[in-house]
């Protein structure tokens, strides 16, 4: 039911003071909200709320990055989540590899696209967005929330995270780097590494991941069993002119046999 117009000012306030700073707000949720189209085009005319880009809006001069974006996507109903080294960053494991984010990794079911004021918004950073089913199912515990600002976004786990990261070897992440960020993967819960590999259904990130594990060697390496993972048969190559690995085989960096 849309709200009796009459009833605008009261409502803007609530809307306003209900609006994170830095968040972008869908007119889908504000027409689940109760604002009508009429409405929302009047808080726009007085200056109460601007758009970004068609059917999306953010409080008047508010200042937004690429995090209230995804806000925006994910507070709307998106299946989307920042994942891979993104969320590696944002969890402060590989901030000593670069001084600022320049990549978001977003991930997404296949069949979700991105709507067009997200993906033709200039965020000042790029945004390489995939969709795939990594995992045969959601793994509890694989996402978890990060906050930005007075609100929260969704971010894939540590463990989730460095497979993501291992997904994109070697068109959009390097090998040598997803190595060193590994070895600073000291942390992870092996029981949940485990459940992912499981439910992993990519045979090269599953190779890779655990050929990486096995040379860095944390604690929760030695926590795994192999026995529970399908890694597949026959030989992957993941870098061209590469060297083979015997036990995972897989083709890697012929300079960095680790």
């Amino acid at each position: 039911m849309e709200m009796n117009e009459n009833n605008a000012l009261p409502k803007l306030n609530q809307l306003i003071s209900d609006w994170p700073n830095g968040a972008v707000i869908t007119m889908t949720q504000l027409r689940q909200k109760g604002y009508s189209r009429q409405l929302i085009d009047k808080y726009k005319s007085s200056r109460w709320i601007s758009p970004v880009g068609k059917g999306a809006y953010r409080k008047y001069q508010d200042k937004i990055d690429w995090f209230g974006g995804v806000y925006g996507l994910q507070s709307s109903g998106a299946s989307v989540f920042i994942g891979a080294k993104t969320a590696l960053e944002l969890h402060g494991l590989a901030h000593y590899l670069a001084p600022e984010l320049n990549r978001c990794y977003l991930f997404g079911k296949p069949g979700i696209r991105l709507p067009r004021w997200f993906s033709s918004y200039s965020w000042k950073i790029t945004i390489l967005y995939k969709t795939t089913n990594l995992f045969s199912q959601t793994v509890q515990s694989g996402l978890t929330d990060y906050k930005h600002k007075e609100f929260t976004v969704r971010i894939s786990s540590p463990e989730q995270a460095a497979m993501e990261m291992m997904y994109h070897i070697p068109n959009n992440q390097g090998f040598d780097e997803a190595f060193r960020i590994m070895e600073n993967l000291a942390t992870l819960r092996s029981d949940l590494v485990q459940q992912l590999l499981k439910n992993c259904s990519s045979i090269k990130v599953k190779r890779l991941f655990m050929y990486m594990a096995q040379k860095v060697r944390h604690a929760w390496f030695d926590q795994l069993n192999p026995d529970e993972i399908d890694f597949g048969k026959g030989k992957r190559v993941i870098v061209k002119n590469g060297i083979l690995d015997n036990q995972y085989q897989i083709t890697v960096n012929r300079e960095n046999t680790y």
